[in-house]
């Protein structure tokens, strides 16, 4: 990180622009779930997710003088983030609709475990035993919840959750790349539309007629998701990966209470068991990124941890 990006990082900033995108994924994701229920496919559900945040963002910023926002010279960078994002959010969007919204949220915690694995075999950084640890501990907590040979849960819902989490992890760093060059409504807006033209290509086999409920419903997931990705790549503006995900967790909470609210259950004892676990180790990852943020050079590689 350079000297000019360490003085923009602003972590509290950051932290409590995640924690507030993390109410809207979960409501987001509660109105995926729902809407599932009665008919609609991932596949439109994607779309007009992203579709319903094209005109809102140019909407906003024809509004307000600022659609000069939206040029950019990284148009590839853009469309590759948003095809690594789209596959993200089909198993996000498949999780949610295939699990109790408690089990899905658990399991896209997997994002840190696997950020420590892209660090280490994509990017060669030096992985010591503190962040190994943890990636074996939370990989533990997802055999708990999955129960294997249980038959406890969809092990389809479960693959579809652990592909986000690693997908997610990717898209992080992406867009922590991107963020240092463009405007987050950039991000956002590149994102929607590279996404919806992408999905636009399977609508005609998948879309169907929908009452007034359903159309505000996908609506409302629209709206919902954009605001949410806005207030993340702005968090990942603010702080680096390792300081802000550790507001992720507090998703949970919100997936909890819709799941009692909206259909009056409480995840089960192995959930209990599994998700502190997992956040367990993703406490354990950010602790150690922070320490090693602050910590002077190390006399050698070997020193990393």
């Amino acid at each position: 990180m350079t000297a000019q990006a360490a003085r923009a990082d602003r972590p509290l900033l950051a932290i409590g622009l995640r924690a507030g995108a993390m109410v809207l994924l979960s409501t987001m994701f509660m109105l995926v779930k729902y809407v599932g229920e009665r008919g609609v496919s991932a596949t439109e559900v994607m779309f007009w997710r992203q579709a319903v945040s094209v005109p809102l963002i140019l909407l906003a910023l024809a509004a307000t003088g600022r659609l000069a926002l939206l040029r950019t010279r990284r148009s590839a960078s853009h469309a590759r983030r948003a095809a690594t994002g789209m596959a993200g959010l089909f198993c996000n969007v498949s999780a949610a609709m295939l699990l109790p919204l408690a089990e899905a949220t658990t399991l896209g915690f997997t994002t840190p475990l696997f950020a420590v694995l892209i660090a280490a075999l994509v990017f060669r950084h030096q992985v010591g035993p503190w962040r190994w640890t943890a990636v074996v501990l939370g990989f533990v907590g997802v055999l708990i919840i999955a129960q294997p040979g249980h038959v406890p849960v969809s092990y389809w819902g479960v693959a579809a959750g652990l592909g986000a989490g690693l997908l997610v992890a990717f898209v992080s760093f992406q867009i922590r790349d991107l963020a240092r060059t463009e405007a987050p409504i950039c991000c956002v807006f590149w994102f929607a539309f590279y996404g919806a033209l992408m999905m636009s290509i399977l609508m005609p086999t998948t879309m169907k007629s929908h009452d007034a409920v359903e159309w505000g419903l996908l609506i409302a997931i629209g709206a919902s998701g954009t605001l949410a990705q806005l207030l993340i790549t702005a968090a990942l503006r603010y702080g680096p990966v390792a300081t802000v995900v550790v507001m992720d967790y507090t998703a949970l909470v919100w997936a909890t209470l819709y799941g009692a609210l909206i259909w009056d259950r409480l995840p089960p004892a192995a959930t209990w068991l599994g998700a502190p676990a997992i956040i367990a180790a993703g406490m354990i990852i950010t602790w150690r990124e922070h320490r090693l943020a602050h910590a002077p050079p190390p006399a050698s590689a070997l020193e990393e941890d």
